[in-house]
Order: structure tokens, then sequence, then C-alpha cells
């Protein structure tokens, strides 16, 4: 069974895992690469947790026993609006609705603190995130960035609106 839990220092080794496998396998959903955080050493990814469970950011883990499966994290840009980010679930979790299950949890942690926006950057290159975005009813805002490792990958921003 697939429990979803927050990033926390106890986390942090797991929580390592499951950024670098990311990274991995879709190096062109994040900002980051492989061979970057790969020469991260574990303090870095304990400060790391303590950030993402400070005020106004938080950070999740999809865990299937003692491993990470999927991974999603969101912070607040302002009293209205949080920015979802770093999403991704292990290929064999997929279409198994772990994807949903992180992004309920960020819309529950978002509701908590009032905020009554997402919004999120999706690159070009990932139709199917765009359509698993949408059937959670994130929306395609027209704004648009480039992607900040390949300037021929276009990032849409993608907005849901909370109660």
């Amino acid at each position: 069974m697939i429990v979803i839990e927050r990033i926390t220092p106890q986390t942090a080794l797991v929580f390592k895992d499951v950024r670098l496998r990311a990274l991995l396998d879709a190096p062109t959903a994040f900002s980051s690469t492989y061979a970057r955080e790969a020469q991260f050493p574990d303090e870095e990814w304990m400060k790391r947790s303590v950030r993402w469970s400070s005020d106004g950011s938080v950070a999740f883990l999809a865990m299937d026993g003692d491993g990470g499966c999927g991974i999603v994290g969101a912070y607040e840009e302002n009293a209205r609006c949080a920015q979802v980010i770093s999403m991704w679930v292990d290929p064999g979790f997929r279409r198994a609705g772990v994807g949903r299950a992180l992004i309920d949890a960020v819309v529950e942690w978002a509701g908590s603190r009032a905020v009554r926006e997402l919004k999120l950057m999706v690159t070009s290159v990932n139709p199917v995130a765009i359509a698993f975005y949408g059937r959670l009813g994130f929306n395609m805002t027209g704004k648009t960035a480039v992607y900040p490792n390949d300037a021929a990958i276009i990032e849409y921003e993608m907005l849901r609106a909370l109660l």
C-alpha cells in the first residue's frame, strides 16, 4: 500500500534516492540536473529536508514500504498562491493513483494555509504530464517561459483554483 508522508530529516536519504531517480528518468522535467545533484553530500540532503519542512513550504514522498516511489514539493509564492514543484512518480507506479495522491497531499497542505490557487510549470515535451495535470483541474494560463536547461523547450504555466 502506498503511503504519502512529509519529507523530514528522518527520510532525507529516501528523498535523495527518489530525487536522483527522478532526475535520471525525466531530465527535461526539472530545472536541475542529475550531474549537479548527484554531487551533493548527504548533509545537503538533510538540509534540504529541513527546508522542505519549514514554514511556507512542504515536500511529500510516496512510500511503498521502506522505498520511495514518488515526490512532490510546494512553496507559497504569496498568501494566495503556492507553486507545485519537483513532481515525479516512478514509472512502475504510474497510472496507479500515486500522482493524484501526491497532488491531493499538496492540496490539503495548501488548504490548511488558506492558499487559494496552485500553479506549476510543465515542459512542452511532456504531453503526458500536461494531460495528467489537466485531469486534476489544472488549466493552461497562457504564460510560457524558456526551459532553463534547453532553450528549445518551452514551459507552460498551469493553474488550479482551490475552494
